[in-house]
């Protein structure tokens, strides 16, 4: 293997801003600010997510982002700050990086991901599925 996950998150956190779950919970309120929840469905359903986040799940990301996907996701295309975050803070390095190079600039991810933001006793709700036509999605 030429380059492990390792290595590769230990490159993205070299590039990307990480908030601490303290940090990002002080933007929650900001309507400029929109909490993007990459984890899995059952991930989601086993242990709920941030109150308002945008499930956009990691396999689906690139082509909600791109505004030239027929998956494009309108609000990817607001000039919003977008909190990336995962079970526990590996995977939304990753997207965050992968984001940044697509172009989004105001970005962050939670460092020890919706794990520790739990753990810290920060606002969480029940998922609740939504159709991603409802974002604006093209199709």
């Amino acid at each position: 293997m030429r380059k492990g996950y390792k290595a590769l998150v230990a490159e993205a956190m070299a590039e990307i801003v990480t908030l601490t779950p303290q940090q990002a919970a002080a933007k929650f309120n900001d309507p400029n600010v929109v909490f993007v929840d990459i984890r899995d469905p059952r991930e989601l359903e086993r242990d709920g997510m941030i109150p308002n986040a945008l499930h956009a799940t990691r396999g689906m990301l690139e082509f909600w982002i791109d505004p030239e996907s027929p998956y494009h996701r309108k609000t990817f295309a607001e000039d919003k700050e977008f909190i990336f975050y995962c079970a526990g803070g590996l995977r939304s390095a990753l997207a965050t990086k992968t984001a940044k190079e697509m172009g989004l600039e105001k970005l962050a991810h939670i460092e020890g991901g919706f794990g520790e933001w739990k753990k810290q006793g920060l606002p969480v709700a029940e998922w609740q599925p939504k159709s991603p036509k409802s974002d604006g999605e093209k199709k």
